[in-house]
């Protein structure tokens, strides 16, 4: 009912009675004053009149189901959504109910997350409210060989969408993060559940940092946020329901999923990529590799050249990029 409530409210032009609600959708004017009153513990800004009725000032910045849907423009991502208030990991949630048959799309988000996880087993926390932490399951048909483009893909997806929808010129630190002014504002982590030689599902987990005004000065010089770049607070609903559509756009082709990084994504992925050109370091085996970043296949990977003129192509593990963290 808050959900019918919440679309004649948006829909509204003004004021709209209370009566008019109440007719409109078979309730009484006391269930109509109720379900007004469980919006506004919500977030909603609502404003009551005497003899005019109700009017919808604002919807909630931080995450709300019924304002995300509201601004939901996907075919399939985020039409089964969950938001949680708190989670110890969104990741591990949706694990969970991808091993139960949850739909493709399928995404859980949450205010506040407890034990997040990063790349290599590190940590992701932060305070409730100040970041947009997600995770989002895709079923593509294909083999685990096959779907070494997802993390890129994802990447060039929410680069696009930070860049215009907040005019922030970030880029792409290969393979995971987004950086602005070479420091951290996304971390992306893909984990996949696979059985014998077919992917079973692969949920994408999306850490945005949005609205810290401040970093701990561990991180200060390598963390930044939506917040500090543009001084603007984030509508996380409607943000979110953004780059599900960027996410569709890159996934998603007459309902599939298809990880495909080739033609026009290549080579605006390499546009976007401040890895590219940079000196980077890795380990192969107990070796430590120092080369040239000097370009990105299909398939994701980093191509890589060192001193001695010996091509490597990394497809995953850590690497450091000179300047850049």
């Amino acid at each position: 009912m808050q959900k019918n409530i919440y679309g004649l409210l948006s829909q509204a032009s003004g004021y709209i009675s209370g009566e008019e609600i109440s007719e409109k959708l078979g309730i009484s004017r006391q269930a109509v004053w109720k379900n007004i009153n469980k919006l506004k513990e919500q977030g909603f800004v609502i404003e009551s009149v005497t003899n005019r009725g109700y009017r919808l000032i604002k919807t909630p910045d931080n995450l709300c189901k019924l304002a995300m849907d509201g601004y939901l423009q996907t075919d399939s991502l985020g039409k089964n959504a969950i938001i949680l208030d708190s989670s110890p990991s969104t990741n591990d949630s949706l694990k969970a109910l991808a091993s139960q048959g949850a739909q493709e799309g399928t995404v859980i988000a949450a205010r506040e997350q407890t034990k997040g996880k990063g790349r290599l087993g590190r940590s992701w926390v932060c305070k409730k409210d100040e970041s947009l932490t997600f995770s989002l399951l895709l079923r593509p048909k294909a083999a685990p060989a096959q779907v070494s483009a997802v993390t890129p893909l994802t990447g060039l997806a929410v680069c696009r969408a930070v860049r215009d929808y907040y005019g922030i010129d970030c880029k792409i630190k290969w393979p995971n993060d987004i950086i602005v002014n070479n420091k951290k504002l996304v971390g992306i982590l893909a984990e996949m559940g696979a059985e014998f030689d077919a992917v079973e599902y692969i949920v994408l987990g999306i850490g945005i940092n949005t609205d810290q005004e401040e970093f701990p000065k561990e991180i200060a010089d390598k963390a930044t946020s939506i917040f500090i770049e543009t001084g603007k607070h984030t509508d996380k609903n409607r943000f979110l329901a953004v780059l599900l559509k960027y996410l569709e756009e890159e996934f998603m082709s007459n309902g599939e999923c298809r990880l495909s990084l080739e033609g026009d994504k290549l080579e605006l992925y390499k546009e976007l990529c401040a890895t590219l050109g940079r000196k980077i370091s890795f380990f192969r085996g107990s070796e430590k590799i120092s080369a040239f970043s000097r370009d990105i296949d299909s398939k994701g990977e980093l191509l890589a050249e060192d001193e001695k003129g010996r091509i490597f192509t990394v497809n995953s593990g850590e690497v450091t990029v000179q300047g850049i963290y």
